[in-house]
């Protein structure tokens, strides 16, 4: 390994920010298979059935090459059905249609307004396209208006890109969706919607918290199929313009293998979970509930009010002992560090989904008190730093 190379990692060794790849182990509370239906029976008879009617596991190919099946298609004309859009069209993954729609449709004369808490995908996304971007404070479309106005001060002539997460991933927070809609349509710009973490969670039949603005000619949201959803790849919901556009310029949809058809059929099965099942949707809202009854409880603090639950413990060290105490209790909850989340508020970022009881919530919640305590970290909210403790 070149000097370089080792040197860089016994750097972020030292200071407590090596990532290593480790198996699952213990009851989940940390994946984002928010419904329990990765592992389901419904979503693997569905990849039965489809197999059996001869849908592929594999593309093959480009969409534009041969690579287009009919099991696309369907899907993304029942997703845009389903969600309300103009369009659709499946992405193999959240990633890489997040890239592909910063890196291709905002032009060199547009602005870009980004939260300063999206997701790292839309930032390289930015930086592989022609469009300026700024960061706007975190769910402040106050201040998303006034880079917008102050852009347009100095010349800007473009059209301003709006780009947010309805329920960001390392917070579970919800942007402000009609305040900053007011702000698009005042500046003539697009709203562009990582439903990433709503998918399937909120909004009518689990259509996303900004299920209202679906269909509208300056938005354009994006459904991951990884999380709630229990497959894999993503649909990015547009006007028709917008999916054409994509298809004729996009260097990763043009350039890249079709996502499996298979893969596209066991997603029209989880839409249909989605509409038909809202038990799952009020079973996790139980969840969460008593999530936050119990923190109140134990630790005089509301983390969040989303299935996605911040334990804040501030120092990296602490935080990943504190995670490795609790899947030594056998519960899978893992430390989250920076450059992940801003300096100083490294977290376990506990995931409340369907694969964990209500008793086994309760036993978790418990034991997170106990080890803390012992540890003595003291949760704190979102966006302010914990005190500093020293691991000794």
């Amino acid at each position: 390994m070149p000097d370089s190379h080792e040197h860089a990692l016994r750097a972020l060794e030292r200071r407590g920010r090596l990532r290593r790849l480790s198996p699952r182990a213990g009851v989940d509370f940390s994946s984002n298979d928010y419904l329990g239906l990765a592992a389901s029976p419904e979503l693997a008879a569905a990849a039965e059935a489809a197999l059996a009617r001869g849908v592929p596991l594999g593309a093959g190919g480009s969409r534009l090459l041969r690579g287009n099946d009919d099991e696309h298609e369907a899907l993304e004309v029942e997703a845009a059905q389903f969600f309300g859009a103009q369009t659709c069209l499946f992405f193999g993954g959240g990633f890489v249609a997040n890239y592909a729609i910063f890196s291709t449709l905002p032009q060199r004369e547009d602005l870009v307004v980004y939260d300063q808490l999206i997701h790292a995908s839309v930032h390289d996304g930015m930086r592989a396209g022609r469009a300026k971007a700024v960061a706007a404070r975190h769910n402040d479309a106050n201040d998303v208006s006034d880079l917008i106005t102050n852009w347009r001060a100095s010349g800007g002539t473009g059209r301003p890109w709006i780009a947010v997460e309805s329920l960001y991933s390392m917070e579970g927070d919800r942007a402000p969706l009609d305040d900053l809609m007011r702000v698009a349509e005042r500046h003539d710009g697009f709203l562009v919607i990582d439903e990433a973490h709503a998918t399937g969670v909120f909004g009518p039949q689990g259509r996303g918290l900004g299920a209202a603005f679906e269909g509208r000619d300056n938005v354009i949201s994006l459904h991951t199929c990884g999380k709630a959803l229990g497959a894999s790849g993503a649909l990015v919901l547009a006007p028709k313009v917008m999916r054409d556009f994509i298809v004729n310029r996009c260097r990763p949809f043009i350039y890249a293998t079709a996502p499996s058809p298979l893969v596209a059929a066991v997603v029209r099965r989880a839409l249909a979970i989605c509409r038909d099942e809202p038990q799952r949707r009020d079973a996790l809202q139980q969840r969460v509930a008593e999530f936050e009854r119990l923190t109140q409880t134990h630790f005089g603090i509301a983390f969040s009010t989303s299935q996605i639950q911040p334990f804040v413990a501030g120092g990296d060290s602490v935080a990943v002992e504190l995670a490795r105490q609790m899947q030594a209790e056998g519960f899978d909850i893992r430390a989250v560090r920076p450059p992940t989340v801003p300096e100083n508020t490294a977290r376990l970022r506990i995931a409340l989904t369907l694969n964990a009881s209500l008793e086994e919530l309760v036993q978790m919640v418990e034991t997170l008190a106990r080890r803390a305590g012992t540890l003595g970290v003291t949760p704190v909210s979102c966006g302010r730093p914990a005190p500093e403790i020293v691991l000794t």
